[in-house]
């Protein structure tokens, strides 16, 4: 039986289990410290428990840090007919990524 949980961070929500590596938007963490993650909601993969938090349950998923990285380079174009006006610049997300210890 296998447990999952939606875990709140940034913002956005993320379904975990035990093991697993996830990448957030940046926290303030340094590489290999420990972190606590809100508990939004937990079940199993058979369906016999399911806990749902008010907006949280009491429970804290713990994590650790791997390292924090850059994302992708999104390219940001704008241009004007005719006016000779052109701009191109880039864009790079700071991302945390996380390995989720115990759930």
């Amino acid at each position: 039986m296998v447990m999952y949980t939606v875990v709140k961070t940034g913002g956005k929500q993320y379904l975990v289990k035990d093991g697993m590596e996830l990448t957030v938007d940046l926290m303030d963490a340094e590489k290999g410290k420990k972190v606590e993650l809100d508990v939004l909601l937990k079940f199993d993969d058979e369906g016999k428990t399911f806990e749902l938090g008010t907006p949280f349950l009491k429970e804290k998923v713990a994590a650790e840090v791997i390292d924090n990285v850059l994302g992708e380079k999104i390219r940001i174009a704008k241009f004007k007919a005719k006016s000779r006006f052109r701009n191109v610049r880039g864009f790079r997300s700071k991302l945390t990524k996380l390995k989720i210890v115990k759930v």
